[in-house]
């Protein structure tokens, strides 16, 4: 008998069993109707349609039996899935069809199609987004703060007097420290400056005018004397220019807008409750007062 109990065929078997008891109590009185499976041509089209488009030719005969029997395995497992509540407290299912759900006002919103009027009215809201970017050509002198430590801004400050003396011969190609990512650029836009010097070096740039030396202007690097000589501002463009990138940040626009109505109203369907969710998340200002209050040892 204790060999018996042992074998793990035996266990499959009442695993199996307890299985389809479950099944059996959470379906008494289900509806046979429902055991029906339909495959319809226009499903049997489309498993042709996505062969022909994977393997560039139709499938013989046995292969879309074996596609056919293949959606049939497929809808089979699904409804016993479901049939014995395995989509319950899945946070994977529960997930996507969330997001099936989300699919439905999207698709809603994609729909939707503006007119001229629409999408000047958008152009003009959202200019940045859609403008030519302006521009600046640059040279620049650098002082590298590890070299020379708390020296670098004096000695800065200390070149730019001397470049702006009247009838300065400087080479400023060879004053400074060496930048390995060179000391010219031409026609570059804040975007790509503050890629190799940082956002807060290009805002800074593009706020001062071309003409004389400047500086410093800091970086991560160091500090730069700045040289501007050329700069161009941003150009609004006109809609016919830009009319398929404005029709589709609008109707982004409007996905994102639709989806966060269609959720409001479903959400306010629900009687929300919270329970304790303070006592699950520390309190870090009372931690804060409870650290500084206990002595150090």
């Amino acid at each position: 008998m204790k060999k018996w109990l042992r074998e793990p065929l035996l266990h499959f078997l009442l695993i199996g069993a307890a299985i389809f008891l479950l099944y059996d109590l959470q379906n008494e009185g289900y509806d046979n109707d429902n055991n029906r499976i339909v495959i319809t041509k226009g499903s049997i089209d489309r498993l042709i349609l996505l062969w022909e488009k994977k393997r560039q030719r139709p499938p013989t005969q046995t292969e879309l039996q074996g596609m056919i029997e293949q959606q049939v395995r497929e809808e089979v497992m699904y409804r016993e899935a479901l049939a014995m509540g395995l989509d319950k407290n899945d946070t994977i299912v529960r997930r996507r069809l969330a997001q099936k759900i989300e699919f439905i006002s999207s698709d809603i919103a994609a729909m939707a199609e503006p007119d001229d009027e629409k999408l000047i009215k958008f152009l003009s809201a959202h200019p940045e987004k859609f403008e030519t970017p302006a521009t600046l050509s640059f040279e620049h002198i650098y002082f590298n703060n590890d070299k020379r430590e708390t020296q670098t801004e004096p000695d800065a400050l200390k070149l730019l007097d001397e470049v702006k003396q009247p009838n300065a011969v400087i080479d400023t190609h060879i004053s400074g420290d060496p930048f390995m990512m060179g000391k010219q650029y031409n026609e570059i836009t804040e975007f790509g400056v503050s890629r190799i010097f940082g956002q807060d070096f290009a805002t800074e740039l593009f706020s001062l005018n071309a003409g004389d030396w400047q500086g410093p202007v800091k970086s991560s690097y160091g500090s730069h004397l700045i040289h501007i000589s050329n700069k161009t501002p941003a150009q609004a463009v006109e809609l016919n220019i830009v009319r398929d990138k404005v029709r589709y940040e609008w109707q982004a626009e409007q996905r994102q807008s639709m989806n966060k109505t269609f959720y409001e109203n479903l959400r306010q369907r629900y009687d929300i409750v919270i329970e304790n969710a303070s006592e699950n998340v520390p309190d870090k200002d009372k931690s804060n007062e409870d650290e500084l209050a206990s002595p150090k040892p």
